[in-house]
This record gives structure tokens, C-alpha cells and sequence, in this order.
């Protein structure tokens, strides 16, 4: 896990507060605490948001997203924040991530938005450059599978690596993918994704968002299953409204 254990990253959306325009999340594994007394004209004063909704707007839904898998319309979204580096994650993609595209993907329910959000240094954004680089060739989620494979991590990710993984990944025009990976696109798209991370207070990876609600670390099967039918029943609910 990200930043190790020591700054778990804090789960609960009920402590959750908004400041600016987007608002920043405070992501607290305690139970949410009593709302302290507040000025009633500064309150009435104040612009009212909704954490939850914002957090779920994150989900891009962008039909040629080259990070992502799953329908555009599904009426799950799942943001995963994650670094190639990061132990946990690669545990989460290699036991958990495929039982969810089995299970929800395929059949439409949930779409998966993967966010480069690497903390542990220059390998770590040099992969998910090459990441990135690999899903402009529509092999995102092989490169993804190899870079998390048993014993990948162990192997580093300098340049010549990221080279062999994209062999492996199927990358089929490698000399694409080496200019790809070293072009300003693939800066910004990092960027994009880090500040996104930033913005709602993401301290550790894996880091997810259900439809906008928490999830930190490497949580069992079970976690995220009843995440995701929570989040299906309420979709439909607020459908029928």
C-alpha cells in the first residue's frame, strides 16, 4: 500500500467535507463524529454541496477512454487510483480486478476507470507513462495485466522493461509506443489523473471510488461486491424517480 500503513488512507464518505468548488475529501476510518454547533447566518451564508455527488461526477465516462473498460452507461462507475510499484495493487489486479470484470463488467453493470496516480518515484511515473503510451494502441489492460503480473515489480521499470512489457502487452508499433511514451500527451494525461487524485485528498494506492463512495486498499472481494450492488440499487432507484 501506498505510503505504507502509516497514512492509511481514511474511508469514511459520513466525514467527508467540501471546500473550494470541487471539495476536498476527508477520507477518516473513524465513525462520523457529532456536527459541532455552527452561526446560523454564516451557515444559511455558506454555498451547500454534496461530496458524494461530486465525487461521483469524477467518473469520466468518456466513450474512447482508452483507461477504462466497461459501457459507458453502466450504472456503476469504479475509479481505481493506483502505482505499478504498489504491492497492494498489483494483489488487487491480479485476485480481485478480474473477478469484477467477470462478474459486473461483461454483463454491463459496472464500467472501470483506471487512474495513473504513482507516488513511489520516477519508475513509477515512467510506467504509468507506458501505460498510457500502450492503451493509444488499445492495449491498456494487457500492459496493465503484465505490469501487475507475480514477481513484475521485482523486475523494475526502466526503460528497457517498459519496452518488454509492451512486447508482451501485444503493443504492436513499439516505436509508437517509445514516442508516446516520452511526448507531452502522456505527461499531461499523468497529470491530469495525479491532480484529480490530489484534489479529493488520495494519500495511498490503491485508493477506489463506487459511484463517488470511498473504498481504500486492497479490501477482500466481498467489499467491493457489496460496494457495487449498493451502488446498482441506488442507480436504479434514482432512475425510476
Amino acid at each position: 500500500m501506498s505510503r505504507s500503513s502509516r497514512k492509511p488512507l481514511l474511508i469514511s464518505a459520513g466525514v467527508a467535507v467540501a471546500t473550494v468548488a470541487l471539495g476536498l475529501v476527508s477520507w477518516q476510518a473513524t465513525a462520523p463524529q457529532e456536527e459541532p454547533r455552527r452561526d446560523t447566518a454564516a451557515a444559511t451564508a455558506a454555498p451547500r454541496t454534496d461530496p458524494a455527488a461530486e465525487l461521483k461526477a469524477l467518473a469520466r465516462r468518456e466513450p474512447g477512454d482508452k483507461l477504462a473498460v466497461g459501457r459507458a452507461d453502466a450504472p456503476v462507475v469504479l475509479i481505481e487510483y493506483s502505482d505499478f510499484k504498489c504491492g497492494y495493487c498489483g494483489k488487487f489486479a491480479r485476485d480481485t480486478e478480474p473477478e469484477l470484470v467477470k462478474r459486473y463488467v461483461e454483463d454491463g453493470t459496472l464500467r472501470i476507470e483506471w487512474r495513473n496516480f504513482p507516488i513511489f518515484g520516477a519508475e513509477s511515473e515512467a510506467a504509468a507513462k507506458a501505460a498510457w503510451a500502450a492503451g493509444q494502441q488499445d492495449r491498456f489492460t494487457a500492459f496493465h495485466a503484465a505490469a501487475y503480473a507475480e514477481g513484475a515489480k521485482a523486475k523494475g521499470f526502466g526503460e528497457d522493461r517498459l519496452v518488454e512489457l509492451a512486447r508482451e502487452a501485444g503493443v504492436p508499433d513499439l516505436g509508437r509506443f517509445k514516442t508516446d511514451l516520452a511526448g507531452e500527451q502522456a505527461a499531461a494525461a499523468l497529470r491530469r489523473d495525479q491532480e484529480e487524485g490530489y484534489r479529493i485528498g488520495v494519500q495511498s494506492t490503491p485508493s477506489f471510488l463506487v459511484n463517488g463512495r470511498p473504498i481504500a486498499g486492497a479490501q477482500p472481494l466481498d467489499a467491493f461486491t457489496a460496494a457495487i450492488a449498493k451502488a446498482k440499487a441506488e442507480a436504479g432507484a434514482a432512475a425510476k424517480q
